[in-house]
């Protein structure tokens, strides 16, 4: 095998293991009470802002109020910036038998910031 072939073999075997391990960058992280944050679905890239004193995270299209005990100041490795090193990781749920999107509760399990981030408060 030529020294291109195996570097392009090498290259496509890479970029077809990229998408399995997208989710990787959350796996080490726990909640302040040792759980893991994440269940390979639940967390992912969410911009950020602080707001009287308190953080919110842009989830689903809408700005919800983030817990002061769920945040780590702290960078991921295989962090791409999109959203300047702001990580969300929890669920909504509907209240009662509702199905209304509108009214979704949001549990926070862990907020990932930069740890400059924790200066701004």
């Amino acid at each position: 095998m030529s020294s291109r072939t195996a570097f392009v073999s090498a290259v496509l075997v890479a970029g077809l293991a990229l998408p399995l391990q997208a989710h990787d960058i959350y796996s080490d992280l726990k909640d302040p009470w040792g759980n893991g944050c994440c269940d390979d679905r639940d967390c992912r890239p969410a911009p950020y802002r602080l707001i009287s004193g308190h953080w919110q995270m842009f989830v689903n299209g809408r700005w919800i109020d983030v817990p002061d005990y769920t945040i780590q100041y702290r960078a991921l490795l295989g962090d791409t910036g999109e959203t300047a090193g702001g990580f969300w990781c929890g669920f909504a749920d509907m209240p009662g038998e509702l199905d209304d999107r509108d009214n979704l509760v949001y549990t926070t399990r862990c907020a990932i910031l930069p740890p400059q981030a924790a200066s701004a408060q």
